[in-house]
Formats: C-alpha cells, sequence, structure tokens
C-alpha cells in the first residue's frame, strides 16, 4: 500500500470526457429511435409525472425496450460503451497525469461521478483508469433484464459520492460508516486534494462543494458559451476551459498545476507535523 498523499480527480462523463449523451451513441438507435425522440419521451414523461430526471430516463429505457420486444441486458449495455466517442486526449490523459503526480510524491486516482449509465462507462476503453464508477445502474431479474434503478446518480446526490470519496467508503451500500462522525485528518482524501471536473449546470452542486472546502473546480465545454462564461463569473468554478485533454492544453497545464500546489501544501503539512512532534 502506498504512503504517498493522494489526489482524487472526479469527473463528469457525458459532455465531459465524451462528445454527447452516451445513450445517444448506440443505446438509442437500438430502439430505432433518434436522440431527440427518446429525450422528449424521457423529459416528457418526468415533467408530467414529477420525476426525478435520471429516474425518468432509465424508466424510459426500461419501458421503450419492453414496448419493442427488445432485452435490456447488462451485457448488451456494455459493448455500446465500445462506441462512446472520447474527446481528444482522454484515452492517455489518465497515465500521464497519474505519472505526473507519481514525479511530484503524490498519488493521483482518478473517479467517475456520473448520471449515465455505468454498464456503458464500464465498456469504454478507459474504465480501467478509474478508481471507483458511481453513475446510474440497473437491477436486473432473473432472465438477465434491467428492470428497476438499483443506483440514481442525480444531480444534488452526487456530493454524496464526494464524501465517499474523502472518506474512503467506495461502497454505495455501506452508509453506516458514510455518516459516522471522523476526525479531518484520518480522512483517506482531504477535500483540498480534490479536482472535480464537468461539463456545467448538472456539476454545480460538487463544483461548489469544492469552493467550499478547499478543492478545485473546472468546468469543459465544447464550445464555448455564456452558460459556461456565467459559472466562472459567478465563482462557482475556478477554470474554465476546451475538452481538450491533450498534453500542454490549457486544461493539462492546469490540473498539472494544481497538482503540483498540492504536492507542496503536504509537504509543508509535513515538515509542520513533524516538528510540532519534536517539541
Amino acid at each position: 500500500m502506498s504512503s504517498l498523499p493522494i489526489v482524487a480527480i472526479m469527473y463528469d462523463f457525458d459532455k465531459t470526457l465524451c462528445t454527447k449523451d452516451m445513450q445517444d451513441y448506440s443505446f438509442i438507435p437500438s430502439l430505432g429511435m433518434t436522440e431527440s425522440e427518446f429525450w422528449y419521451y424521457a423529459n416528457s414523461l418526468g415533467q408530467r409525472e414529477h420525476m426525478d430526471s435520471i429516474l425518468a430516463y432509465m424508466y424510459a429505457m426500461v419501458k421503450i425496450s419492453k414496448d419493442k420486444n427488445i432485452p435490456l441486458l447488462r451485457e448488451n449495455l456494455v459493448k455500446m460503451g465500445k462506441n462512446v466517442e472520447l474527446f481528444s486526449g482522454v484515452e492517455d490523459w489518465f497515465r500521464r497525469i497519474t505519472d505526473f503526480g507519481l514525479e511530484n510524491g503524490v498519488l493521483v486516482e482518478h473517479y467517475v461521478i456520473s448520471s449515465g449509465m455505468k454498464e456503458i462507462i464500464e465498456g469504454t476503453s478507459i474504465s480501467k483508469n478509474f478508481k471507483s464508477i458511481f453513475a446510474c445502474e440497473f437491477l436486473y431479474d432473473e432472465s438477465g433484464n434491467g428492470v428497476w434503478p438499483k443506483t440514481d446518480v442525480n444531480y444534488t446526490n452526487k456530493t454524496q459520492f464526494v464524501y465517499r470519496i474523502n472518506k474512503g467508503v467506495l461502497d454505495v451500500a455501506n452508509d453506516v460508516d458514510l455518516n459516522r462522525s471522523m476526525p479531518d485528518d484520518s480522512k483517506r482524501v482531504p477535500f483540498c486534494n480534490m479536482i472535480y471536473i464537468g461539463d456545467g449546470l448538472s456539476d454545480v452542486p460538487c463544483m461548489k462543494m469544492m469552493k467550499a472546502y478547499g478543492g478545485y473546480s473546472i468546468a469543459v465545454y465544447q464550445s464555448k458559451d455564456s452558460k459556461v462564461e456565467e459559472l466562472l463569473k459567478n465563482g462557482r468554478v475556478d477554470f474554465i476551459y476546451p475538452a481538450d485533454y491533450r498534453e500542454n492544453t490549457g486544461l493539462d497545464k492546469t490540473v498539472k498545476n494544481i497538482i503540483r500546489r498540492m504536492s507542496i501544501s503536504e509537504t509543508l503539512y509535513e515538515e509542520y507535523s513533524k516538528q510540532k512532534r519534536e517539541i
């Protein structure tokens, strides 16, 4: 087990690491529907029934699959992950950033906190890079069909997964240890050693949490618009950059600078603690 200080980088997925909603690449076409048709159905259902929007789209996946007599199998959703289109530089981003962390004396861990489907993310070429994937997931019946949401990650409850990473309680079924009081200096990943990367308003609760507790938040975008600029203007994020993960881009340089700063802070804290013990 490494004794190095840990830095956690947390990512949204849709429009953060990949170019659009992950269902759009393969799942929706497999239903014989257009993206606009499926999302109109899901969003209208949510508004009409006053549902959580994430539960509404998950129900729509189950209902439409059943109506069209198309099995909603976990293995099929995982296979669909192969067709997810990632932004430039994402494929080798995790290795480069992890190596940079080690060069600076910290262990970088990568996490997903997404309202997309865990099954699809697991099928992507980058899934092996994540210590944990917190995302929506189905419960499957004896025939292997998805029948019920096992995990629902909506825009506000995303913050619970930040706390899980903070305390090292990664099992979503373990609420006892998550809610147990714990001294700040015994938590596995301090908030000040966290970076959250997302694409917009759905990530604001986690971004504001980073700002409040000493971490960093970055909003990425495909095309700059007033919404992402407002996030920066209103102090909801620390930085905004194009979703370009290649080496020497603005995003790459800033994340490395943040890691470098975190490493220096850890070194100073260790020196302070050492001197305090010697008194």
